[in-house]
């Protein structure tokens, strides 16, 4: 089977979107989960141009709350320091906090064999989809025109699984203002399509990173990527 290539379907949207910007139309809205600043830092960079942004910080797998805090505060730190991300308004928006809730999502405590897989196994499958969930849920309530995440910039998560995520919930029926829409026959926020590691992204990453001295985390954040460092 061959393989999709997310960052030539990005280059056909972003282009789609430039010609429309160029006859007058507004930038339309962009809902990015992010897990931390450094992964942040190149896809605002990149899209800011394109898109409004709205960051969304929804992360309960972070284990432990002190890494959580300590993450949230190198972003927040970030969208005020970044030049592109003032001129350009990104927004943040900060989910609950609950670890409970990737646990729950996760079954590891059930399926023990999850908690000792590399990373881009089923655990970390598992993982992608409840927060790209969350996002999504958040970005239909809010009438955001696009979503996505910026998990696929790290050569450590699998970005098949991300964009095959993406596309799935793009095709779910959800309840907006106790209404049901489908989004097959009623398209409404769209999931954009990703390879934020290609094109030197990860590279380009960890420079702003580096300019800007953000703290680079050294593990994932669950508390069973944190184990084998």
């Amino acid at each position: 089977m061959q393989k999709i290539d997310y960052q030539k379907e990005l280059d056909e949207i972003l282009k789609a979107i430039t010609v429309k910007m160029q006859d007058g139309a507004k930038k339309e809205t962009l809902l990015l989960h992010a897990c931390c600043a450094p992964c942040s830092s190149y896809v605002i960079e990149y899209l800011s141009n394109y898109f409004d942004i709205t960051i969304f910080y929804y992360n309960p797998n972070i284990h432990p709350q002190a890494e959580y805090e300590r993450r949230l505060a190198e972003l927040k730190k970030f969208l005020t320091q970044f030049p592109l991300a003032v001129q350009n308004a990104v927004k943040l928006v900060v989910a609950d906090y609950n670890p409970e809730d990737y646990f729950i999502a996760t079954n590891v405590r059930s399926e023990t064999e999850l908690q000792t897989e590399a990373e881009k196994g089923e655990r970390c499958r598992r993982c992608y989809e409840f927060r790209m969930k969350k996002a999504w849920n958040y970005a239909c309530q809010h009438s955001f025109d696009w979503f996505t995440t910026t998990l696929s910039i790290s050569p450590h998560k699998d970005a098949e699984k991300i964009n095959t995520i993406g596309k799935e919930l793009e095709g779910q029926i959800i309840q907006t203002n106790d209404s049901f829409v489908n989004h097959l026959t009623n398209p409404g926020t769209k999931f954009l399509p990703s390879n934020f590691k290609k094109k030197g992204g990860y590279l380009r990453s960890t420079q702003l990173s580096s300019e800007y001295g953000l703290w680079r985390q050294d593990y994932c954040g669950c508390v069973y990527s944190q184990r084998p460092r």
